[in-house]
């Protein structure tokens, strides 16, 4: 049995596809997903702690943790096109520009999730640097909503479509977008899974595969997504036709080498830190 987890998010919808309809079993994989509503971080936690084997994490977040120590690897990408992440802040907040948050208090789900790392990378490419002082965790976006609007926090980085439907009620203002300079996810599998069921790992990576290429066919997935997550239908058609799913397990090495140069020029990652341990190495016969 492998425990699965990500967020309850569309983007995972073609794995759920196929825990529905048996395409996992088929293969003699028997799959158990949890729900992890605070994001990377919460999932690097699960990892570490042998609570969940295989999760579907933010690149930049799963590469630092491997980084430093968790007994992990990445076996595959998930998500190839980058993630669209909207800058929010509180409906009563008097932040009302892009140019104004770099000084300002950030809610993050947890100190090495997305919703930390993302500013930190955003400062960067506008020549600015943030200091840890300045963020706060709230554990998830409910957190996140209450943070703002009591005025703990100031600013919060978060999957623009998950967050719309809170911007349009009101809860929250969007004042700007930032995307990811990457990939948006991977796949990662402890290093006991790794060790124990190297097989398992991949005819899940191998129905994981072929799932996300039917969903980029299916001429249904965009009313699927929209009524399944609560998207309104344009923008499950917009989401869609940005995003770009992984069909094999290939991972860039200049794409690694990307992410951990900018994770120390932020400040984030050691100076001597290194990319030996970060992708599952399989054994050849």
């Amino acid at each position: 049995m492998l425990r699965v987890g990500g967020v309850p998010e569309h983007f995972n919808l073609p794995i759920h596809l196929s825990i529905e309809n048996g395409a996992f079993k088929k293969e003699g994989v028997e799959v158990t997903w949890t729900d992890y509503p605070g994001g990377t971080g919460e999932m690097n936690r699960a990892l570490r702690n042998d609570e969940c084997d295989v999760c579907i994490l933010l690149t930049e977040g799963i590469i630092n943790d491997i980084i430093n120590g968790n007994p992990s690897k990445i076996i595959s990408p998930y998500v190839v096109s980058p993630l669209i992440w909207g800058v929010h802040t509180g409906k009563n907040s008097d932040v009302h520009h892009y140019d104004q948050i770099f000084d300002k208090n950030i809610a993050i789900s947890r100190f090495g999730s997305g919703s930390h790392l993302m500013p930190t990378v955003d400062a960067l490419t506008k020549g600015k640097k943030m200091a840890e002082e300045q963020f706060i965790p709230v554990q998830n976006l409910n957190g996140a909503l209450e943070s703002l609007n009591n005025g703990n926090t100031d600013i919060f980085y978060w999957e623009k479509y998950t967050t719309k439907p809170y911007v349009k009620q009101g809860y929250l203002r969007r004042i700007g977008e930032f995307i990811s300079p990457w990939p948006c996810f991977m796949i990662a599998a402890s290093d006991k899974v790794i060790a124990e069921q190297p097989e398992i790992l991949d005819k899940f990576l191998r129905v994981v595969h072929k799932a996300c290429a039917e969903f980029m066919k299916n001429e249904d997935a965009i009313t699927m997504t929209s009524e399944r997550y609560d998207i309104p239908l344009q923008d499950a058609k917009y989401w869609y036709h940005a995003t770009e799913w992984a069909t094999d397990g290939w991972v860039s090495d200049k794409m690694l080498s990307s992410v951990l140069f900018t994770l120390k020029e932020a400040g984030i990652a050691d100076e001597s830190a290194n990319l030996d341990n970060v992708i599952w190495k399989r054994q050849r016969q």
